[in-house]
């Protein structure tokens, strides 16, 4: 794909997830029925304006660009496997949502031939969206401005600003003894976020995002934004992050390969 090409798809993902944002808004900090689409081990919610996002989205994006396959979470896949993807996450962060809190977002990316090229997540209510396309870079626009950004460079793990949604999300207890590993070591550790962790790791202001039990639309969209700015982000072997699971994001390759050889310790 050129990189006008990349462009386009880019500038098409940021104006419909900016469109979408709008039906969020219709909806944020108002009465709001909520499903629990779990098995009742946990509680998974979806809420209406979740479910209208996605269908404006895989809408649009399937008239833009037909042929084109999208996976969404509520959804799920839709069309040849082999074709580029488009990858959605209509509120990344519902249970924020339903809470009132902004920490959430409109997430949206694109895989062309098995690699993730762009990536955009929107926060309508704080009218912030961060942007990333590979091997070109990340940008933060609020309203007509747009702001390249570089996450923080040479923070070593003590002084590192750990993030992370919830420790609940630790469900094994390698993995939680692994990131409380980190966090032991970390200068400070705040739980809370969801998407918006990883744009603050690419603006700067912090430096790590652990998770864990991530689905590809959670992570997708963000890979492009984190490295865009000069972050680095893996599943906790350090390959790979595309499929979700544990993830390691971190604003530069030194934090990032310290944290890893932390984690398998």
């Amino acid at each position: 794909m050129t990189t006008d090409e990349l462009q386009k798809h880019h500038d098409a993902a940021v104006e419909l997830s900016e469109r979408a944002g709008e039906i969020a808004l219709r909806y944020f900090r108002k009465p709001l029925d909520v499903v629990d689409k779990s098995d009742k081990t946990y509680f998974d919610p979806v809420t209406v304006a979740d479910r209208e996002i996605e269908a404006f989205l895989r809408e649009q994006l399937q008239q833009r660009f037909p042929g084109y396959a999208v996976l969404g979470e509520e959804q799920g896949m839709e069309g040849d496997t082999a074709a580029p993807r488009w990858v959605i996450d209509p509120i990344d962060g519902t249970r924020a949502f339903i809470s009132g809190m902004p920490a959430w977002g409109i997430l949206v990316g694109l895989v062309y031939d098995g690699a993730v090229v762009l990536g955009t997540a929107h926060q309508p209510y704080m009218g912030e969206t961060f942007s990333g396309i590979r091997g070109v870079g990340t940008w933060l626009k609020r309203g007509d401005d747009k702001t390249p950004l570089t996450s923080r460079k040479g923070i070593r793990t003590g002084d590192a600003v750990l993030y992370s949604t919830h420790p609940e999300m630790f469900i094994d207890d390698v993995e939680r003894e692994a990131f409380m590993r980190v966090a032991r070591l970390s200068r400070m550790t705040r739980f809370g976020g969801d998407c918006y962790s990883y744009c603050l790791l690419a603006m700067g202001q912090l430096d790590l995002v652990i998770e864990s039990g991530l689905q590809p639309y959670d992570i997708v969209p963000l890979i492009p934004i984190i490295e865009g700015a000069g972050g680095v982000v893996s599943n906790g072997k350090g390959e790979s992050a595309n499929e979700g699971g544990f993830i390691v994001a971190a604003g530069d390759a030194d934090l990032h390969a310290s944290v890893l050889e932390i984690i398998n310790e």
